[in-house]
Parts: structure tokens; sequence; C-alpha cells
């Protein structure tokens, strides 16, 4: 079992900042036909609408995103998540989880109701992606805080659950970006791991 030590991941927590509900303007010059119109009102409720039911789906599930990373990384020894999302899915909603291990990305869907692993799994080759990915994971198995980490303080510095999870690069360091569900509010949760102690 790992090792939490995600208490001092907290201290260096850079942001939570709230994502504002999507908004939708719609200017348009007043000789402008009214299907047009009605054509992008439509279109804003109907994304707004597959929103809201993705995130109810999510608020229904039973298993949590860090128990579905947990799940996908237990069928391979050693390996640590890059990236998860959850999908609500036609069929069923699922974690979207994928993996480094053996410098392969491995990719697996976790029912988010059951905690089955669903599908078959995919693998692709470090070597097969662009160079910034191979970048950030290869600054991945440096680290010594693993995604994990990251979505207990996100969920704790926000007061909410986990929805998505993954690196990005910003001024040239690699961070965690977790978003988490608080309440009706969205939260984009910005850590940065610390640097690994050189050795002297």
């Amino acid at each position: 079992m790992r090792k939490s030590g995600w208490r001092p991941l907290l201290a260096i927590a850079l942001v939570a900042m709230i994502l504002p509900a999507p908004v939708y303007a719609l200017a348009s010059p007043t000789d402008e036909p009214a299907a047009v119109h009605n054509e992008a009102e439509d279109g804003a409720a109907s994304d707004q609408k597959a929103i809201s039911r993705e995130l109810e789906l999510f608020r229904g599930t039973a298993v949590s995103l860090s128990q579905a990373m947990a799940i996908a990384e237990a069928l391979h020894a050693g390996a640590t998540t890059a990236d998860v999302s959850f999908d609500g899915a036609p069929d069923a909603p699922v974690y979207r989880v994928k993996i480094l291990h053996n410098d392969r990305i491995w990719h697996h869907a976790v029912n988010a109701t059951t905690g089955e692993v669903v599908g078959g799994e995919a693998a692709l080759p470090l070597k097969e992606l662009d160079a910034e990915d191979r970048s950030n994971l290869a600054a991945l198995k440096t680290i010594r805080y693993q995604l994990a980490d990251a979505v207990r303080v996100a969920e704790y510095a926000a007061s909410g659950k986990a929805i998505s999870g993954g690196l990005i690069r910003q001024r040239n360091r690699l961070n965690f970006a977790i978003v988490v569900i608080s309440g009706g509010d969205m939260k984009e949760v910005i850590l940065a791991p610390p640097a690994v102690a050189r050795r002297r």
C-alpha cells in the first residue's frame, strides 16, 4: 500500500479557482435571421443540458475517482495514473483512466457504479506520443507525489469530489490539475509537486 504523504503537497497548492458556469454570449446584428439566432440559443441550451446531465450522473456514482485510479493501477504492478476523467457514457458512466507502466500508456474504463473494469485495455508506446507528452510523462516518473496524492489534496482544499485530474505544464513546470465538484460549483485546483531534493 502506498503512503499518502499528501499533506506537504497541500502546502503548495497554487490556486483553487471557481470555474464560471458556461456563459453563451449571443450578440448578433439586428438584421440576423431569427432562425440562426434560435439555432445558437438551442445549441447553448443543449450544451448546458449535456453538462448538467453529466454532473448529475457523476454525483450519483458509487465509485470515487480515487477508487477508479486504484482499480486501474492494480491491473499493472507499479503503475501510476497520468490522467483520469469521468465520462457519463450512454451505456453506463465510467472513469477513463490512463496509466503509465513499462514505457506505455494503458487506457482503462472503470464502471463508476460497480468498479468493474469494462471493455478491453489498450496500450500505446510512449515513443508514439508527441514530444511534450513524452516529456510530461518522463517528469511524472521523477516526482515524489502522484496524481492520487494531488486528488486527495484538491478534494480537501476545495471541499468537494474530484471529477477529473491530469498533468499540465505551466511556465516549463509540471503541475497537477484537478477539477473538483463542490456544491453547485466546479473548481480547478492546480498543484505543483515539490522538486525532488538533490543528493549531495
